[in-house]
């Protein structure tokens, strides 16, 4: 059996085949993985099928916004089988932050109507029965984005709405007509 120096350097040839091994691996590692995780970029298909394309897409949590800041205050009382709806008028991606509370059960409607559609093209939300609502909503359309309450109980019930965000004005409608609301901006 041949015995092999340690002492020897490696031949050229397996230098030059070493190195194409691992730029190959590098260029597989670099498609498959790095890509599609940090830049959102999947050539071969591998960052979908990993689960890595979630990775890559950042986002900027800063948003600047058309309007400015504005805080809304109303209350609402309904009687048995009343109904009331109050919308706020909305850019596209303007957001805004509210609370809804009643001393009593309602039906609740929070829907949208995009600019200059009508109430043909409205796009409902979410809807059900209850005493509360907090949350926030992001418009996905420029147009008017709010509420329809319906009391379909026996009792009368008050309704209290506080709410804050970009928006431009709010609009009641009731009892078969409407009208807006001033809203006071941050600065007032």
């Amino acid at each position: 059996m041949a015995e092999t120096d340690s002492n020897t350097p490696p031949s050229t040839k397996n230098i030059l085949i070493a190195f194409a091994v691992s730029f190959v691996v590098a260029l597989v590692v670099l498609f498959s993985f790095i890509l599609p995780a940090e830049f959102g970029s999947d050539p071969l298909g591998t960052g979908e099928l990993l689960g890595l394309n979630v990775l890559g897409q950042e986002e900027n949590p800063f948003e600047e916004q058309l309007e400015v800041h504005k805080s809304d205050y109303v209350e609402f009382i309904l009687g048995p089988f009343e109904s009331v709806e109050y919308k706020y008028l909305l850019d596209m991606d303007a957001s805004m932050l509210f609370s809804w509370v009643a001393d009593g059960e309602l039906y609740y409607d929070m829907h949208a109507e995009p600019a200059g559609l009508g109430e043909d093209y409205a796009e409902s939300f979410e809807q059900g029965t209850g005493e509360s609502r907090m949350g926030s909503f992001h418009a996905p359309f420029t147009g008017i984005h709010g509420w329809f309450w319906e009391n379909r109980g026996s009792q009368t019930i008050t309704l209290q709405l506080h709410s804050s965000g970009f928006y431009v004005n709010s609009t009641v409608f009731r009892d078969g007509g409407s009208y807006e609301r001033e809203l006071l901006t941050v600065t007032d």
